[in-house]
């Protein structure tokens, strides 16, 4: 979890204290964290071969471009907590159009995360910015279909690395439209390595290697700390101020989506 939130510290930090353009992030972000994740392949088994398939690099490269272009203007606490949010909806939206069914305890918590949700985005003086939100909102949903196709997929790590290889084209595709805008800087390619090598790539092998000794609530529970600690970590790290808005919003969103995947079971 630590991993995953240093993902919004290194992109926010990247993108506010450095030139490098949310492109350029994207790119290295995802050629580095393909890099990684073919070399962890590698080494644990021996062999190279990393399976995947289009659609679900697509919807990769949707989250990691919606990401970068999100943190030019959001806040890494608040661009953490609506990108949960958002991948948990969208799950749990997938789950009941399935067929599964929800109890009163969980039908409270989805309301409960939901005016959570529209209290952040609420025009205000400490609302977020609405383009930096609807992009954060277009990577959750994007990152939760990515999470639904992966479900049964194999060895996790290994179509991980596949996807995220075929995921580069996209981004350089991206790199290249946006070359006019462009600009560069060390610093921020150097964020921009260790969260695609390290946070990224590293950060998910271990994570799947970790879900085999959780269960399915555990697993959903545990994970409810990545916002937090990217707000902890934007505090410390970054300097962000923490509104009571954020606050009452975060406990809401967190709160309720606690309340819905902690008893979830299907039809």
């Amino acid at each position: 979890m630590l991993a995953f939130a240093s993902n919004s510290l290194l992109c926010r930090q990247a993108l506010k204290h450095t030139a490098i353009d949310a492109a350029s992030f994207t790119s290295i972000r995802i050629a580095s964290g393909a890099l990684a994740l073919w070399l962890i392949v590698r080494f644990r088994a021996g062999d190279s071969r990393v399976p995947g398939n289009w659609p679900s690099a697509l919807a990769l490269f949707a989250y990691a471009a919606g990401f970068s272009l999100a943190y030019v203007t959001l806040s890494a606490a608040t661009g953490a907590l609506l990108l949960f949010g958002a991948v948990q909806a969208t799950m749990i939206g997938v789950g009941l159009w399935s067929g599964e069914r929800l109890g009163v305890r969980q039908w409270a918590g989805l309301v409960l995360a939901a005016a959570g949700l529209v209290g952040l985005l609420l025009p205000g003086l400490s609302a977020p910015p609405w383009q930096g939100s609807a992009l954060m909102l277009m990577a959750g949903v994007a990152w939760g279909i990515y999470s639904l196709r992966g479900r049964g997929a194999g060895d996790p790590t290994r179509v991980t690395g596949g996807n995220f290889a075929r995921a580069v084209p996209f981004a350089l595709t991206l790199s290249l439209l946006m070359l006019p805008w462009a600009t560069w800087d060390p610093a921020g390619a150097a964020y921009a390595l260790i969260s695609g090598a390290i946070a990224s790539g590293v950060g998910y092998a271990i994570w799947y290697t970790a879900l085999k000794g959780l269960n399915a609530a555990q697993a959903a529970t545990v994970q409810l700390s990545v916002p937090a600690i990217a707000a902890a970590g934007g505090v410390v790290f970054l300097g962000e101020p923490i509104t009571l808005r954020l606050l009452v919003a975060s406990v809401a969103i967190l709160g309720g989506v606690a309340l819905v995947v902690v008893a979830r079971r299907p039809s």
